[in-house]
């Protein structure tokens, strides 16, 4: 079902329950792919409540990039477009209309890849989720000196291969000094997670999505 906040999509699964507690998952630059629908669904088998808000639909809305060269140099170009404050607006407004839906019994957090990662660090900063795990946000290390505004819980997850995040030992180190904030690197490049991009990594994927799925369950128990 998709529900809407102001003009913008927030597409929205539910668990077979029913109800649970919240999750905001936040977009690539591809939109709402095959590959974030999967995890949208994963999420929901887990007993989450999840809304993807469609960040892109102020210029480009219902994009759907594909993972080949030129749909890669397409999304860079839509996402060229966003104005990255009034999307983490659009990430509190969906956290804040999960906490008002009847199906949500619990906490809602944040969790987004890619672009997704920087804004759902972003979105930490700015407002209050109950928890927020940031995967290869390009936008976390130069940000990382807010990181003493995040009151909830945090994760992140970086590739230690990632030509696009060489910064990411930043983060490494401001995680030392913040007690609700942890970090998990895999030998890996940008994307690892997503198996229709051309950095998928299988091995570290799963052991990535494993200990996301167990941090979730520590601070958003369903």
């Amino acid at each position: 079902m998709t529900h809407r906040v102001d003009d913008m999509p927030l597409p929205i699964w539910l668990p077979e329950s029913g109800s649970g507690p919240g999750i905001v998952l936040i977009q690539e630059i591809f939109g709402l792919d095959a590959y974030l629908t999967g995890i949208a669904e994963k999420l929901a088998a887990l007993g989450y409540v999840v809304a993807v808000p469609e960040l892109f639909h102020r210029f480009q809305p219902g994009w759907v990039g594909t993972h080949d060269e030129a749909g890669i140099a397409q999304s860079m170009e839509v996402v060229g477009n966003l104005d990255f404050p009034l999307a983490v607006q659009d990430v509190v407004k969906s956290v804040q209309h999960l906490r008002g839906l009847p199906e949500v019994t619990g906490g809602v957090g944040v969790l987004g890849f890619c672009l997704g990662g920087t804004l759902a660090y972003a979105a930490a900063v700015a407002a209050d989720p109950d928890t927020a795990v940031a995967f290869y946000g390009s936008g976390v290390p130069d940000q990382i000196g807010a990181l003493d505004q995040v009151s909830c819980p945090i994760q992140f997850v970086f590739g230690t291969e990632d030509s696009f995040i060489p910064e990411y030992a930043k983060v490494v180190d401001a995680v030392e000094n913040h007690d609700h904030a942890e970090i998990h690197l895999e030998p890996a490049g940008h994307a690892f997670l997503n198996h229709l991009g051309p950095w998928f990594d299988a091995a570290a994927a799963d052991r990535a999505w494993d200990i996301s799925v167990q941090f979730l369950a520590r601070t958003l128990p369903v």
